[in-house]
């Protein structure tokens, strides 16, 4: 008998979240009631029917949009970036009842309302960043390039309509400003209700908002172009919620892709972006479907302890013992080509300049050189400090004068000095802007551009919003990592090296930076930008990455 109050139970649930809910009941469209049901097709819209004048595509994002055919992976990474890795296993320890509720019960919309209500409850919604530091970078390799191909067909594309089943929050961001959807286009999508500034985990609603379909037909037929040319595009799998949705009622024909057309379609290529992904956050290197949020769970105790052998590891032995023993646990490291010749300096030390991938970049520019280096870095957290195999890191403080005085004692002294001009990690094959100030100090000596490339399998070594002082720990984590480093041909820097107040010399010095820039990009198969640190916390912290210092003094995030 329990078997049969499923039924009944999948209908009680949404029925007391709605009624828990102070929004009132919005009243049926008037185009909306006693319309005929749509006629179905099943296959992609033709080429012909999109461009024909007046035609409001309404896409169906989660169906057709994306490949993928579950949305757990992204309200898991909502989980654990903007939550917690508890709130995340709350979420995995549910997934066999809301599979359960999506294919036995046919609740598919109960589903995504269970899976909101943990990934959200509970956070500060003025913080929250998911959906645009987050999400985009795994929902852009999901875009299906035939789909997108297909809203582009339309030819006015505030005449295309994106729906989604996930809280605007997580999908209007990458809509906005990665596939580059126009504020005329509408994305309707539920919203997260809040309560004292937190989420409550309920979405608004029991279905997506068709106003601004209704909105579109009502300009339309006002213009004179006929009212009920609306074509719906949606995939078998959630033809269900596209036909259950009120838009669904504003559709004239409705295209659905079977799984064997949609099988052949194409992944996104990331040259076709509309927008260049350049900037992410989040600690995972991988999308979190149940079976690899299985494994990271079941991982996590022993790369806890293995993070703390390799930390003793490093710290303990000599760089040729300790590598050794590293790479029998998964951390390993590759010179490409050779080594730099050594300088003819006069006994003054050399300038190392490299891009930046984690903290620990010049920790494998010394194991390479087997000999000390010191790294200069606007901002380490004490943790990072205290841990480093190298010793302490010299801290600047973006005062021109003063950093590049201090940079040019340790070269005096003989130093090998390992600098990031970026100024701030890049997680993507992209460069950011090289500061200038390091081609003023590399005198006779030149500067040796060096080409790092890390490779990490689980989580990611940098953060931008996250703890910083873990970033070492994650990184070492990793079940696999491995770091490849290769040194370039020394850059001369004798004519620009000295005062670099002089307009010559400082224009001469960005010449060298770019130079260096781009013979590093070229060893990497990277890309060069103009973006710099400011750049990356604008976009995903929301602010330009200065922090308080001491005596009064700001200095700035940098990893």
């Amino acid at each position: 008998m329990a078997w049969k109050m499923l039924p009944a139970a999948s209908e009680l649930f949404p029925a007391i979240v709605r009624a828990g809910t102070a929004t009132p009941p919005r009243p049926q469209p008037p185009a909306a009631r006693n319309s005929p049901s749509p006629t179905v097709h099943r296959h992609a819209p033709p080429a012909a029917r999109l461009g024909s004048a007046g035609t409001v595509l309404v896409v169906d994002v989660d169906g057709a949009l994306l490949l993928s055919r579950s949305l757990f992976p992204y309200f898991m990474l909502v989980a654990l970036e903007a939550g917690s890795f508890l709130r995340g296993l709350v979420l995995l320890l549910l997934y066999p009842a809301i599979r359960c509720c999506y294919c036995c019960l046919g609740g598919g919309d109960l589903a995504v309302r269970a899976m909101a209500a943990v990934a959200f409850c509970g956070l500060r919604a003025r913080t929250f960043r998911a959906g645009r530091a987050v999400l985009p970078r795994w929902l852009l390799e999901d875009v299906a390039a035939e789909a997108l191909e297909a809203a582009r067909r339309v030819g006015d594309p505030a005449r295309v309509v994106w729906a989604s089943a996930m809280p605007r929050v997580m999908v209007e961001p990458f809509l906005r400003e990665y596939l580059q959807v126009p504020a005329a286009a509408a994305v309707a999508a539920r919203e997260m209700k809040t309560a004292w500034g937190f989420y409550t985990g309920l979405m608004e609603g029991g279905g997506e908002d068709c106003e601004a379909t209704m909105a579109l037909m009502t300009k339309r037929t006002s213009a004179g172009e006929g009212a009920g040319d609306v074509v719906g595009f949606s995939a078998a799998r959630s033809v269900a919620f596209l036909s259950s949705s009120p838009l669904a009622s504003t559709c004239k024909e409705v295209y659905v892709v079977c799984p064997e057309e949609k099988s052949k379609w194409r992944r996104l290529a990331r040259r076709d972006y509309p927008t260049p992904l350049v900037f992410h956050d989040g600690r995972l290197a991988f999308l979190p479907t149940p079976l690899n949020t299985v494994a990271m769970f079941t991982w996590l105790p022993l790369g806890a302890a293995l993070a703390i052998l390799r930390l003793a590891v490093a710290l303990a032995l000599p760089y040729k013992v300790a590598t050794a023993l590293l790479a029998a646990t998964g951390q390993s490291w590759r010179l490409r080509g050779s080594l730099p010749p050594p300088g003819n300096s006069g006994g003054s030390g050399q300038l190392y300049a490299c891009n930046h991938r984690t903290l620990i970049d010049p920790v494998y520019v010394s194991i390479a050189l087997d000999r000390p280096v010191r790294a200069v870095s606007y901002s380490l957290s004490r943790v990072s400090d205290l841990i480093s195999p190298i010793g302490a890191t010299v801290r600047l403080a973006r005062d021109r004068a003063r950093d590049g005085a201090a940079m040019a004692r340790l070269l005096a002294r003989g130093d090998s000095v390992v600098v990031c001009p970026e100024g701030t990690t890049c997680r993507e094959p992209y460069l950011l802007r090289f500061s200038p100030l390091f081609a003023e100090l590399g005198g006779a000596g030149g500067v040796v551009p060096v080409a790092l490339a890390a490779e990490a399998s689980m989580f990611y070594g940098t953060t931008a919003s996250g703890w910083k002082a873990a970033d070492p720990f994650y990184f070492l984590c990793n079940p696999r990592v491995c770091y490849t480093v290769q040194f370039l041909k020394r850059v001369d820097t004798a004519d620009v090296a000295g005062d670099g107040k002089k307009k010559k010399a400082a224009a001469s010095s960005v010449d060298v930076a770019n130079r260096v820039q781009r013979l590093i990009a070229d060893a990497l198969g990277y890309e060069c930008t103009m973006l710099t640190r400011k750049d990356k916390y604008l976009m995903l912290v929301g602010n330009d990455g200065a922090v308080a210092a001491p005596r009064c003094r700001q200095r700035q995030v940098t990893n």
